[in-house]
């Protein structure tokens, strides 16, 4: 069976190229090929022989994301939906940074589908089907860093559909600096510490060997206390974000079943207890829902459950979905009163508008309608 040298971490591909007859400098070579070059095939590995390669391919492979549908928003967003090797699929969405032309977020999937049940989130209509490996996971940022660079370069590896279906009769290309995505959240499908063992490799991928800094990578999570703590002693420590959405247990247990077996005293005390890094925050992410916890009682609750943690929030008026039922957004006024006694209280908070709205951006709307289709 050959061995896909993604799954390998760096000490088990110095052993590979150790029992293959070749020296230590030939695993750095693969690393750059792998992880900063983005090669996608042992052919593009044009400075090892050719004798080489051929041996590469008999005994490894090098894994590849199967890009199925790629779409646009008229604000910049990019959804992109992938086949794995077993036909299952996932998202991944490219957010346009705020600083800086041609500057990305990239938002990418821990699990397919999710089992923690949201209720005000699509992925958790779909179930939970499985665990993403490690590998799987750092493909999405590979595959995405690779079309990014093509469309940029003029190339089309794939259809790009913008949010009216017309497919371009040209590539389009874009203006500006490189692009190069400068930040990824887990905060796509699934829920990262449901799947930590293969997530704190991937982190261990990202950072070791593409060369991100742990201060640009933000793990999110909807409340699994073990996880949360778990994270503050891996190493590196990367960014907390966590889904809180209410102030009450009652509000929460009902719009998060998650909340029932670690409540919000237990998840707060877990958040005072992470060794934030020097200048660092936790981002607490806080959908709106009208009527629910949107009142300044809310805020004022809020204000007191954070108190003592450095931290920031993020208010997210909901995306209504087509399956969320009696879930609306506040109205405009709502937010910004709400925001009002946040800052007051001193603490950060900023108000997320929906992006990619034009194109299903929110977790698991474009599998689902792919499969619809």
């Amino acid at each position: 069976m050959k061995t896909n040298l993604k799954q390998l971490s760096k000490q088990e591909l110095f052993h590979f190229m150790e029992q293959s007859g070749q020296k230590k400098f030939r695993t750095n070579q693969i690393i750059s090929w792998l992880y900063i070059k983005l090669a996608a095939s042992f052919d593009e590995m044009t400075d090892l022989s050719k004798d080489f390669r051929r041996e590469l391919n008999k005994s490894a492979f090098i894994s590849n994301l199967i890009l199925l549908k790629r779409l646009e928003s008229k604000d910049g967003t990019q959804k992109f939906l992938f086949e794995l090797e077993d036909g299952q699929t996932i998202e991944s969405v490219l957010i346009p940074n705020s600083k800086g032309e041609g500057r990305f977020t990239l938002c990418i999937s821990s699990q397919v589908g999710c089992a923690v049940g949201c209720e005000f989130c699509m992925t958790a209509r779909l179930g939970l089907k499985r665990n993403l490996k490690a590998y799987e996971i750092v493909d999405q940022v590979i595959a995405v860093k690779r079309l990014i660079a093509q469309q940029s370069s003029g190339l089309t590896p794939a259809p790009l559909i913008p949010s009216g279906n017309e497919v371009p009769d040209e590539p389009q290309k874009k203006a500006g600096e490189k692009p190069e995505i400068t930040n990824i959240v887990f905060m796509g499908m699934g829920e990262p510490f449901n799947n930590f063992n293969e997530v704190s490799q991937a982190l261990l991928k990202l950072t070791d060997l593409m060369g991100y800094s742990r201060r640009k990578i933000t793990v999110s999570t909807s409340g699994i206390v073990p996880g949360i703590r778990k994270l503050g002693e891996i190493k590196p420590l990367v960014n907390l974000a966590v889904s809180l959405n209410a102030t009450t247990d009652e509000v929460r247990n009902r719009i998060m079943p998650i909340n029932r077996k670690y409540p919000l005293k237990e998840l707060i005390r877990a958040c005072r207890e992470f060794p934030i890094p020097p200048r660092n925050r936790i981002t607490f992410e806080y959908v709106m829902l009208e009527g629910m916890n949107d009142t300044d009682n809310d805020a004022r609750r809020l204000v007191k459950l954070l108190s003592g943690i450095n931290s920031k929030v993020n208010l997210i008026p909901h995306n209504p979905l087509d399956l969320a039922g009696d879930l609306h957004p506040p109205s405009e006024s709502r937010v910004l009163a709400f925001q009002n006694i946040l800052k007051k209280a001193g603490i950060t908070t900023i108000i997320r508008k929906s992006m990619g709205g034009d194109i299903s951006a929110a977790c698991g709307q474009l599998k689902a309608a792919y499969k619809a289709e």
